[in-house]
């Protein structure tokens, strides 16, 4: 057999090299951070399925931004926690409401952030669901049309308190052409939509239920998210939103959904792409890595790598502050 002359290991032997030819990486300005808002006052309260992540108020919240700007994050994802819930989330839309609040003191904080508000009613809700819940043919459910009408009044109540950007997160048919229509007829043409648009009914969405208060009460959510067996549907799911005006497209949960995160982004190359890096495949990682089965550092690094290499244009991950101190090496 002829000694090889073509050797891929050659352009392995350097880490310089290696840093050169490398085909994929992943940067700070890549990942979204979210926030857990709760309260008006007091201290961050830990979130105990969610190792490093906080509740927090808006007393600490803009000493909460003063350290996200010094580590060189710019861009957050919102998630209110009211004081009162009710059947329809009133605290959504009310002007004076928890995410309201916590926009506000955002932007005075740090004027350059980028804020992202989930918008949604789960968190706001007293029974936990996505929107209006009523019967139909005998059964509870999210009544698609009456939850549209709320999900207009809190993006533009969101957007009144200067939100950048709206991510709508429920799944409801017809919600971007919904929020669409309603943001340009109150003013708000250049508010940009990133859809949660392929968002699936999956288990890794627990520890974030408890950061959020917003599990459901009774029943689950099969019904308006999707299958976790379909990818297919995901293109459909995709197609409609930018046919309905989506100017940023989400692939939810990341890690576990490679596989729809490549197809999405082959179907609408020119979309830009997020991923959501969930709470349950953050806190895998975390207690490995608490029992010493994994280097943690390493394995979010690939995981997170691996999102983008899928083709994710952007991650939303609870990794972004360490990875931020880990790529100035603190």
């Amino acid at each position: 057999m002829a000694f090889p002359t073509l050797r891929l290991r050659r352009l392995r032997q350097h880490p310089v090299l290696r840093d050169l030819v490398r085909e994929t990486d992943v940067v700070l300005k890549d990942l979204i951070y979210p926030l857990f808002i709760k309260g008006r006052d007091g201290e961050k309260q830990a979130i105990a399925t969610m190792p490093g992540q906080f509740q927090i108020p808006i007393s600490v919240l803009s000493k909460e931004v003063e350290e996200l700007v010094d580590l060189g994050i710019s861009s957050v994802l919102l998630f209110g926690i009211p004081p009162h819930k009710d059947a329809v989330g009133s605290d959504s839309f009310c002007d004076e409401g928890i995410i309201q609040e916590a926009i506000r003191t955002i932007r005075k904080a740090s004027p350059e952030m980028l804020i992202i508000s989930d918008v949604c009613f789960c968190e706001y809700t007293d029974h936990g669901h996505c929107g209006f819940v009523t019967e139909h043919l005998g059964k509870w459910d999210v009544d698609n049309d009456e939850t549209l009408e709320l999900l207009v009044k809190q993006a533009i109540s969101h957007v009144r308190a200067g939100a950048d950007v709206l991510a709508p997160s429920g799944m409801i048919d017809g919600m971007v052409h919904a929020i669409r229509k309603g943001l340009d007829e109150a003013g708000f043409e250049h508010t940009p939509i990133l859809s949660y648009s392929v968002k699936y009914q999956s288990s890794l969405y627990g520890p974030f239920r408890a950061a959020t208060e917003g599990a459901p009460k009774f029943g689950d959510r099969a019904t308006h998210q999707m299958d976790t067996a379909n990818a297919k549907e995901a293109l459909r799911e995709a197609d409609l939103d930018v046919q309905e005006g989506a100017d940023m497209l989400m692939v939810k949960p990341a890690h576990a959904y490679l596989d729809v995160i490549y197809r999405v982004k082959q179907a609408h190359p020119n979309i830009p792409l997020g991923a959501y890096h969930t709470s349950g495949e953050f806190a895998m990682l975390k207690a490995a890595a608490e029992k010493g089965w994994l280097d943690e550092k390493k394995a979010a690094m690939e995981i997170l790598r691996g999102i983008r290499r899928a083709g994710a244009d952007f991650i939303i991950t609870y990794y972004a502050k360490e990875f931020a101190r880990w790529n100035r090496g603190d």
